[in-house]
C-alpha cells in the first residue's frame, strides 16, 4: 500500500472577476477513487486546511456527470473531506509515496503563488516521490525548483491546460498567466493534443494531464509508477 497526498486549491474566487472557482470536481474525484480502489491510502490537504471549493461549472449531475463525480457526491466520507481537509503545513511530504495536485482555476491563485506549496512540492521531488498534476494544477509548479535551483519542469515532458483551451473558455483575461506559456518559459518540453482530448504524460516521476478528461489517464500513470 502506498500513501498519496492530494494537495487541492482552496481559492474560491476567480481573481478580480468575483466569479466563483475552485477545484475541478472530476480532477479530484477520478484520481481519488483510482488511488483508493487500488488499495492505497489517500490524504487530502489545502494551504491552511481551508475548505475545498468545487468549481460550480464542474459540479454536474445526471447523465452529464463523470461517474467519479456522482460517486464522490454520494460518499459522505469523501464529501466530509471537502469541508475539513488537512493542513499542508502539518504534513511531512517525504512520508508519502506520491503527491497529486488536481486542477481547477483556483490553483492559479493560491498554489501558484505560495512559497510554502512550492517548497513542499520541491521537497517531495527531491526525495524521490512521484509528483503529479492535471489541467491547471501544474500552475503549482510555477515557483518549484529542485535541489540544484532549476525548475522541476525544465527539460521535462509535461502537459497542462493549453492556451487554446483557455481561449476557448474565455478566461484569458481572468487568469494571472497562461499556463502553457508559463511552463514553456520555465523550460518545459510541452506536449499537447487537440482541445478537450485526454492526454497524460509521464517523464520519469513527473506525471501531468492536459485537461479534465485526462484525470483518469494521469492517475493510471501514477499507479504504474507506484
Amino acid at each position: 500500500m502506498a500513501r498519496i497526498l492530494i494537495l487541492s486549491t482552496a481559492a474560491d474566487v476567480l481573481g478580480d472577476t468575483g466569479n466563483p472557482t475552485g477545484v475541478w470536481y472530476e480532477e479530484l474525484a477520478s484520481p481519488y477513487y483510482a488511488f483508493l480502489d487500488a488499495g492505497h491510502e489517500v490524504t487530502l490537504v489545502t494551504l491552511g486546511g481551508k475548505p475545498v471549493p468545487i468549481d460550480p461549472n464542474s459540479d454536474v449531475a445526471g447523465e452529464e456527470a463523470p461517474a467519479s463525480v456522482t460517486r464522490f457526491g454520494a460518499d459522505a466520507e469523501a464529501t466530509a473531506l471537502l469541508s475539513s481537509p488537512g493542513r499542508l503545513e502539518d504534513e511531512d511530504v517525504t512520508a508519502y509515496d506520491a503527491l497529486y495536485i488536481p486542477g481547477g482555476h483556483g490553483a492559479m491563485f493560491d498554489l501558484a503563488e505560495s512559497a510554502l506549496a512550492a517548497k513542499a512540492i520541491g521537497k517531495a521531488w527531491d526525495s524521490g516521490k512521484v509528483v503529479a498534476s492535471v489541467c491547471h494544477g501544474p500552475a503549482a509548479f510555477a515557483k518549484v525548483v529542485d535541489a540544484n535551483g532549476d525548475p522541476i519542469v525544465k527539460g521535462r515532458k509535461v502537459t497542462a491546460f493549453t492556451d487554446s483551451e483557455e481561449e476557448a473558455v474565455g478566461l484569458v483575461e481572468a487568469v494571472p498567466f497562461l499556463l502553457e506559456t508559463k511552463l514553456r518559459e520555465l523550460g518545459a518540453d510541452f506536449e499537447n493534443v487537440g482541445d478537450w482530448q485526454p492526454h497524460a504524460v509521464a517523464d520519469g516521476r513527473l506525471v501531468t494531464g492536459q485537461n479534465p478528461a485526462s484525470s483518469e489517464a494521469a492517475a493510471k500513470k501514477v499507479l504504474e509508477l507506484l
